[in-house]
Parts: structure tokens; sequence; C-alpha cells
């Protein structure tokens, strides 16, 4: 068999012709997290500073499409990359970052944000936009998601917004009314002393809410996890804003809002739930969280309204309330003569399956006297049962035993340990979704084999659960000791 001979002229020929057969890049995109930066920004001045307030969005991947990624942007400018509260990135990172910068895919899209009048500008720059498979992501779309009316096209207008609107938050209050919390609340003298100055609660109802709202929701979007846009037309929802005055121009700053729903409870009161809450990240971590709280409390005794409520609330929200019913409850005389039975049990009884509940009387009472739903009212109980024990060390055995009661009756319910209920399924003729049996069986007979296989499991869970729950209790019974000292 012979070979085919090249010759040199030929060879070249053949390398220049696959170097010119080559692929396209395809773009793989961006995230919008690694890219978009968000600052607060309260004169102009501060505007194109890098020293100035970064915001943490919760999550910005979800308002662009195609698995919250940027593609068909080429060339655009990289001013900085850091992480959050500009530390530096782990390793990894850092080296996707040093890829994607070789790759010429990482920019900078810089949002100022104003907290004079919460509009906002978006600086976008770069050389060009090529379709590489996935499209051009259309970014003005979707920051109009996250900003909606409030972005504002062009930077001179923006920056003018800082004297056009300086007084836009008094011009809010100047419809509103001024609310007073109560200083009989169950508060210390310590807390009421410590209480934020010259700060004010203003009531925003009817068409102001959506107008005041339209504003907001920006922010409610970025900072607050899972949330939802409250339905502005509905005349039951009303918003609570806290306003800081006393400034040297003149003007008010609002440093956070309550979105608070009315609803009719049978057969003739009223109950308040705080769907949303939100102090301005600046302002966090500074009282005036509590301050709402504090207020709204107040409102719901000054109205008598059938309870209180909050809408799955956070970590950090659900201590900061729990800290403020506490000191209530201590301050409510009632309370005292209702604990001592309960801790007179917890000291001397056999607590395998007690949680020493409070008596149907005191729930009640404090449901009317304070307006902390039953729920919270449970939850507070424990940390007073805490309170009273001394010396704790000694009673701590027993006292997680009431504790790991109530978590596993919470989550399992009250028949976790007896006999369970069953769905089986039946064949029919009709709808195969809706032909089932239900029976409860008696003793071990309910799925034995499957209970033994998923025992271990729901022990670990629940095991978590309560160590979980124990942590909170002692935190809130830090706080409040120190409040009380």
């Amino acid at each position: 068999m012979g070979t085919k001979h090249h010759s040199s002229s030929d060879l070249v020929s053949d390398n220049k012709k696959r170097r010119r057969a080559a692929f396209s890049k395809i773009d793989t995109g961006i995230e919008a997290n690694e890219c978009i930066k968000i600052y607060l920004v309260s004169s102009k001045d501060e505007v194109d500073s890098q020293n100035s307030f970064r915001i943490e969005p919760v999550d910005l991947n979800h308002f662009f499409e195609d698995e919250g990624k940027i593609y068909g942007y080429q060339g655009l400018k990289v001013k900085e990359y850091k992480g959050s509260s500009g530390l530096l990135l782990p390793l990894d990172h850092l080296l996707g970052l040093l890829l994607a910068l070789l790759e010429n895919k990482i920019f900078q899209i810089t949002v100022w944000l104003s907290s004079v009048s919460f509009h906002a500008y978006a600086d976008i720059s770069f050389e060009s936009t090529s379709d590489g498979g996935k499209g051009i992501t259309d970014l003005k779309t979707s920051l109009q998601d996250i900003f909606a009316e409030n972005l504002v096209d062009v930077k001179d207008d923006f920056l003018q917004t800082f004297s056009t609107e300086q007084h836009y938050v008094k011009s809010l209050v100047s419809n509103s009314e001024g609310l007073h919390e109560d200083t009989n609340n169950g508060n210390s003298d310590r807390q009421q002393e410590e209480e934020p100055a010259h700060t004010e609660v203003f009531r925003v109802t009817g068409t102001g809410v959506g107008l005041l709202y339209s504003r907001l929701v920006p922010l409610v979007l970025l900072l607050v996890d899972g949330s939802n846009p409250i339905d502005v037309i509905d005349p039951r929802w009303e918003i609570y804003i806290l306003v800081q005055k006393g400034q040297e121009d003149g003007c008010m700053r609002l440093l956070g809002f309550a979105a608070v729903y009315r609803f009719h409870r049978y057969p003739d009161a009223m109950r308040l739930r705080l769907g949303q809450i939100l102090i301005i990240p600046p302002y966090q971590r500074k009282g005036y969280g509590a301050r709402l709280l504090k207020t709204l409390n107040s409102i719901a005794l000054s109205e008598n309204v059938y309870d209180l409520t909050i809408e799955e609330p956070v970590d950090a929200l659900q201590h900061v309330r729990t800290c403020i019913d506490v000191q209530r409850l201590l301050a409510f005389k009632p309370i005292h003569e209702a604990l001592g039975p309960a801790i007179s049990q917890l000291k001397h009884e056999n607590l395998s399956k007690n949680r020493c509940e409070p008596p149907a009387s005191i729930v009640e009472d404090v449901r009317k006297s304070l307006k902390i739903n039953k729920r919270q009212f449970l939850q507070c109980w424990e940390i007073l049962i805490y309170l009273r024990l001394d010396p704790i060390d000694k009673y701590m055995d027993n006292y997680v035993t009431i504790v790991s009661n109530r978590v596993k009756a919470d989550v399992l319910g009250k028949e976790a340990e007896g006999a369970g209920k069953q769905l089986v399924d039946i064949p029919s003729e009709f709808d195969q979704d809706m032909s089932f049996a239900m029976f409860k069986s008696a003793g071990d007979e309910s799925s034995g084999i499957e209970k033994e296989a998923d025992q271990g499991n729901v022990e670990e869970q629940l095991r978590q659960l309560v160590e979980d729950r124990m942590e909170q209790i002692k935190s809130v019974v830090q706080k409040v000791s120190a409040d009380r000292a």
C-alpha cells in the first residue's frame, strides 16, 4: 500500500484552512448576583462613589430568566469586584473571576438607589452586544421588574431628584396620622430611656398606601426573602412609617415601614396581621424595628382588636418580638401567679410527656390584656419558666424535656406516639385522585417497618429542632436579663 506525500506549501495551505475553520465561542452568561451592585445614596455627591452604602440583596438571579444569567454583552467595564462588606472572595471564586475576565465576560451594572425619594438609576457601560447562542438579555426590562417606575433613564434627571424631592417624606407625613407609643405598654424605665430619639411613627391609609408602597416595593423585593408585593387596591392594608425628624436641612428621613392588614374575626372583632416589616439597611440594629413593633402593640391595645399576629416572621424579627413580649408579660401581674404551679410541677414531677402548659384562663387573659396570640404566648411561656428557675442548671434536664415535648407535639401532632392515620388508594372507575379511604390503625400496626426505617432520621431532626429552640430561648433570656439589670 502506498502513502501520499505532501509538499511544504500544501502543509502551510492546510494549516491556514484549519485556522479559518474555528467554532464561535458559546456565551455561557454571567449570574446577575455576580455583576450587579446596588448602592443606597442620600445625596448626589454619593453617586459614583464606591464608599457609598452598598446593600446586599437576597437574590438578584430570580429577576432574570435563563437560570438567572445575563447574556450577549461584551467589553463591559469592570470597576471593582469584592465580596460582601468589601471582603475578598474565596480562592475558588477568585479563580472563576480571573477566568471570566480572560473570556471578557465580567461586567459591572451599578444601581444607585435614592434613600430620599427611592428613585433609582442604573449605570451600564459596554462596547458591543452579540448573540452567542442565548440571545441578548433585555437589561432594562429585567431591572424594571425590580424598580418599576422608580427607575430613571437619564442620570441628570436622577441627580435632580435629590433637590426636587428632598421633602418627599415630609409631604407624606403631612397627610398621615401621627402615632405615639403607649409608655405603659409593659416596658421598663431603661427601655424607654433607650428608645431612638427624634423618631415618630405615622399611619398611611387609603389611596396613600398605593402611592407610598410603589416607592418602597423595590426594597421589599430586594431585601425580604420570599416576599410578594401587597395588594394596594385592598383598603384593609395600612402602612406605618418610622420617620426621623430634626435633620439639619429640615428634611425628614424614612427609617423603615410596616405593612399591616386588618381582617374581620367573627362575630364582631378585628385582628391585625403584620405582613411586612423592613428597616432600611443603614439604620438596622439600632432599635428602630423594636420601635415599630411597640407602636403596633399600642395600636392593638388602644383599638381593642382581638390580637396581633405576624405572618411568617424571620428569626431576627421573631427574636425582637419575643424580647418585647416577654418584657410585657413580666410586667403583667396575673402571669406570676400562673407560673407558680408550672414551676413546682417542673421541679417535682415526671415530665416524660408533660409540657407544663399554662392554664387556659391565663392564655385568654393575655390575649385580652396584651393582644398576644396563643402561639406566641406559648413560646414566651417557656422563656418565663426559664427565668423563674433558680438555679437553672439544677433543673435543666427537666426543662429541656418540656421544650422537647412541645417541639415534638408541634411537629408530629398529639398522636405522634400513638396510632397513626393512613390513606389507602381504592381502585375506582371514577376519578382516581378522588378515590381513597382513611383508617386509623391501633397500637403498633401502623406501618411498623416504615416507622422503624424513618425513626432514626425523625429523631435526629427533632433533636436539632430542640437544640435550635434552646439557643433561641437563651438568646432572649440574655437580652431580657440585660435590659432588667
